[in-house]
């Protein structure tokens, strides 16, 4: 039988997180994160901690499902960025749009929720997607001609 008194399990961790000291806390942060975060609080810490015990017992979530929970996380946040996609043209659901690059053709189709869908991969601006497309930062709606090019005067 082996002594597991120094080891406690990931559920004993947990749990004793929200118990602990400050002092405690940051000392587990340190050990676990390269940098203290810029404003933190009592719950941020305790969360990504809780994470990353989890993490490092049972492994990384697949990028796929954390780009999935990003995207959720975004598409029903109260906070608003000029980033988001308000600022891009509004599509209606299951508007598909076809662009040639490269020698192959992309169809993206809007999907209820107002993110696009590209081969099995779903993308929460049009940029994303053109940035997925040519591996450089493009303009979505430029890149998928909904935006016309200014005429250069001459």
């Amino acid at each position: 039988m082996t002594d597991t008194s120094h080891h406690p399990t990931v559920a004993a961790q947990l749990a004793a997180l929200p118990s602990l000291p400050m002092a405690e806390l940051w000392a587990l942060w340190d050990a676990h994160f390269p940098r203290r975060p810029a404003h933190p609080n009592r719950r941020y810490l305790e969360s990504r901690l809780a994470y990353r015990i989890q993490e490092l017992a049972y492994g990384a979530l697949p990028t796929t499902i954390r780009r999935m929970l990003v995207d959720a996380g975004a598409q029903h946040s109260k906070i608003k960025t000029s980033t988001s996609r308000s600022a891009q043209p509004w599509l209606m659901p299951g508007t598909t749009l076809v662009r040639e690059w490269d020698e192959r053709e992309y169809r993206v189709t809007v999907t209820p929720e107002g993110l696009y869908a590209l081969d099995g991969q779903v993308f929460k601006s049009l940029s994303a997607v053109a940035r997925h497309i040519t591996g450089t930062h493009w303009s979505g709606p430029k890149f998928f001609g909904l935006r016309e090019r200014k005429e250069r005067t001459q």
